[in-house]
């Protein structure tokens, strides 16, 4: 159940990253205040709301026998989690304290550190809900 499970949320972060994050959350997502943090919390729900429609979808589809409280806590995480690693100073964090060079980061790389935190934490999300 966990590669099912994780296929779909995998194709709900792409979705959501690419096909429906508007110009003003990308170019505002991580800006400090009101509009940053509502351009962030839009982005990060439609997360959750896509994630959950998928995996509605794979109950129905693929009969997967998701419990509802664990689900709605990997929910929880996804949009938690991906609304944490979109502000900027947590990949740059870790970009520093793993030795990455500053160029890296401004050349692009960041985004490379931003996307396997997000797979990552949905890993641990499909972990929680097949487990």
């Amino acid at each position: 159940m966990f590669a099912n499970v994780f296929v779909l949320l995998y194709a709900a972060h792409l979705v959501c990253d690419y096909a429906l994050q508007s110009d003003h959350q990308a170019e505002h997502k991580a800006e400090h205040g009101v509009t940053g943090w509502c351009a962030n919390l839009a982005h990060a729900a439609t997360h959750v709301l896509v994630s959950a429609v998928l995996l509605s979808v794979g109950t129905v589809v693929l009969d997967l026998p998701l419990s509802g409280p664990v689900t709605a806590a990997a929910l929880g995480w996804v949009g938690a989690s991906h609304a944490f690693l979109d502000r900027p100073w947590p990949v740059l964090w870790w970009m520093a304290h793993v030795g990455r060079a500053p160029q890296y980061a401004a050349g692009g790389g960041a985004a490379f550190v931003d996307q396997a935190g997000h797979v990552t934490a949905l890993v641990l999300a499909a972990l929680a809900v097949a487990a």
